[in-house]
């Protein structure tokens, strides 16, 4: 009788296609007594890791009520954490694998390997000295145990050794161990002449590229790549039609060119001409197709794009649900935006920051704080980065919270060690000037470097019309002019505050000013979606 439900099972298992069958199938494996069988637990667990509309937290809290013992879990863990947005994980369960010897194989170190090249792009640039060292050691040492192992003949994992030093920025010994195969395959090639592209050494990639005994849509992507990254984009363009084949990558990579060049209206044409050409629209795809949404505020294409995924019941998790939130935050649909966060199980801290930048732009001043308040109790799961203190210093400057926004800043500096850039000097600046603290916000901009400086002094110059500062206005506007060509806006605002003073002569004098200048008044416009 229990070879009969097992048999069952095992067939019901090979035919989820939903969370809810997921949870049905557990439910009816407790019932059964058979939760302690460890291949149809595996199964159950491979399944919700791996599946597009499987859920990892729910794997993840499946996989810890096992023993955690099982190689063959073990691996699809570290492979769909390799995959996420939390790649240091992967790393975690490889770790106590090799603490309990469970027997790790070729998938494994494979596995983990990518994990440690995918794991250095989750790391701050200002944290990347101190813990980039570290993955890159991890990365050898999982190299010297494959050694040890006599795993370093398998093709998939020594093209994993060459990804992963590569993306460390050992691009030395990724060659070497290229240079050490003795049969690479077209993913080989590609993954070598990828890691010159990423270091700009174009000689050695074209060079490869050249010997190359067989190419395939892959090869050309990477030259599609590196167009775009270097911003040429008429020349990713005229590569992407001639291209002998298109892949979905192919679209994904042309389509992200659009948005790094803020072509966001090139990239939602191209994204429809996709459509009509029955390419596959991948999770790749509507990440970046929801980016430019958030760029122009295209709420309605966004919104299709959710909806779609909806009747897919699509799992959102990971870059999918930020890109979500971040669309809708960005078009001012907070509630819906509130609604994405919520059914997230899984939150990096690049959701929190969409989140936080979202409410604290929209005026949700107090939600945002207390948002990121919570974030502060989870500091086990994600941490503040510089990212979330700019929004964290919206919030304060449209809510005139004066004191906490010292507060928040000094504890940005002491406390998360961030050192501030221009952006968290001008939303301190705004901050101040906003509310009158005309001569600290003065005394905070002679602290930032000139090149930086020019837009905090146009707030600062704003901010004196406001509060009738004639004085520190005539200050702000001679640094302007040290610093670069005046512009319209602040002849005007000068002029205005002059007159706001009846210092009629001033005001004429500037007029004059600007006029032999040859500085052109710009007419005002507004932009309206169709």
């Amino acid at each position: 009788m229990q070879r009969v439900i097992e048999a069952k099972l095992r067939r019901v298992l090979h035919r989820l296609s939903s969370m809810k069958d997921v949870e049905q199938a557990q439910a009816f494996i407790t019932k059964t007594g058979l939760f302690n069988d460890a291949p149809l637990i595996a199964e159950l667990i491979a399944s919700t890791s791996m599946s597009p509309w499987g859920c990892l937290a729910y794997a993840q809290s499946l996989f810890e009520e096992t023993t955690m013992d099982d190689p063959f879990v073990c691996n699809n863990m570290i492979r769909a954490y390799t995959r996420s947005v939390f790649p240091i994980r992967a790393l975690h369960i490889y770790n106590r694998m090799q603490k309990l010897d469970l027997g790790s194989d070729n998938f494994t170190y494979n596995f983990a390997l990518r994990a440690c090249a995918r794991a250095l792009k989750w790391f701050e640039e200002d944290a990347v000295k101190s813990c980039g060292f570290e993955i890159f050691r991890k990365g050898a040492e999982i190299h010297c145990r494959l050694l040890k192992l006599g795993f370093d003949r398998d093709s998939y994992v020594q093209n994993a050794l060459v990804f992963a030093y590569s993306q460390c920025g050992h691009v030395g010994l990724a060659r070497h161990v290229f240079d050490e195969m003795t049969e690479r395959s077209v993913a080989s090639w590609n993954i070598m002449i990828s890691a010159y592209d990423q270091i700009s050494d174009f000689e050695s990639a074209d060079y490869l590229f050249a010997l190359m005994p067989q190419k395939n849509v892959v090869s050309w992507n990477t030259l599609l790549s590196r167009n775009i990254r270097l911003r040429k984009i008429e020349a990713a363009k005229g590569l992407f039609r001639e291209m002998p084949e298109r892949d979905a990558v192919s679209w994904n990579s042309m389509i992200a060119g659009y948005v790094q060049v803020k072509d966001y209206d090139g990239a939602l044409n191209l994204f429809r001409e996709m459509q009509v050409s029955k390419a596959e629209a991948t999770e790749v795809t509507l990440i970046t197709v929801l980016g430019a949404c958030a760029e122009t505020g295209a709420l309605e294409i966004g919104r299709k794009i959710h909806e779609s995924l909806r009747e897919k019941s699509y799992k959102i998790e990971g870059y999918l649900g930020n890109a979500l939130v971040d669309m809708y935050a960005k078009c001012g649909k907070l509630n819906s935006a509130w609604e994405v966060f919520n059914e997230l199980k899984m939150r990096p801290v690049s959701c929190w920051n969409a989140m936080i930048v979202g409410l604290a732009v929209h005026g949700r001043s107090e939600v945002a704080l207390e948002l990121f308040a919570a974030m502060e109790n989870r500091l086990d799961e994600v941490r503040p980065n510089r990212v979330t203190f700019i929004g964290v210093l919206i919030a304060c400057s449209h809510k005139g919270l004066v004191e906490e926004g010292r507060r928040y800043f000094e504890r940005m500096i002491q406390h998360y060690n961030i050192k501030p850039d221009k952006k968290h000097f001008g939303c301190m600046v705004d901050l101040l000037s906003r509310w009158g603290f005309l001569y600290e916000a003065y005394q905070m901009i002679k602290t930032v470097s000139r090149e930086t400086s020019s837009v905090m002094w146009r707030t600062l110059l704003g901010a004196c019309m406001i509060h009738r500062n004639v004085d520190l206005a005539e200050k702000c506007f001679q640094q302007l002019a040290e610093l670069e060509p005046l512009k319209d806006a602040d002849y005007v605002l000068l002029s205005n505050i002059y007159a706001e003073a009846e210092r009629w002569d001033d005001v004429e004098r500037l007029r004059n000013e600007m006029v032999s200048s040859g500085v052109v008044k710009m007419l005002g416009y507004s932009h309206i979606e169709n």
